[in-house]
């Protein structure tokens, strides 16, 4: 597997990105003034996607993270998620960020073992932000889980 950048020419792996986040004109949104990489195979099949956007100063997020249904469970979000710390420490960052929704367990619990710490909830987020409800787990999403890491710490 190697994760590289997408090129300006390049399509996004829609269905990646909309497995993560179902809007697809906030993801349009944010793609537009992001970086978007993709983890691929040895033949070229999209295993995952990553969005890094600058937000303001020395932060950068997360935006969107998704690795495919049958790639899942095999360490791919991870290098992921350490590829896009080491990108962001790369550009000049100070902290990276993400956030995620209050039934995303799987991921609360990836983010919180590559070192990320829980730093706020906007209560309401999904109910506000999305027209159509979303529920992971049996559970209904709701609110906007805030992570952060500092990128000052050098560990992963």
């Amino acid at each position: 597997m190697k994760i590289r950048r997408l090129k300006n020419e390049e399509q996004p792996p829609w269905n990646l990105i909309l497995s993560a986040d179902p809007s697809r004109e906030m993801a349009a949104k944010y793609l537009k003034k992001g970086s978007c990489y993709v983890a691929v195979s040895d033949n070229e099949e999209t295993l995952g996607v990553i969005v890094l956007l600058p937000i303001a100063g020395n932060r950068i997020e997360i935006k969107n993270l998704a690795v495919a249904e049958p790639a899942q469970r095999k360490g791919i979000g991870k290098s992921l998620i350490n590829y896009g710390i080491q990108a962001a420490r790369n550009e000049g960052f100070e902290v990276i960020e993400i956030g995620t929704g209050n039934s995303s367990i799987n991921q609360l619990a990836l983010y919180q073992k590559a070192g990320f710490r829980i730093t706020g909830i906007d209560k309401d987020f999904f109910l506000i932000n999305y027209p159509e409800p979303i529920f992971e787990n049996g559970i209904q999403c709701r609110d906007m889980i805030r992570l952060s890491k500092s990128l000052m710490d050098q560990t992963m």
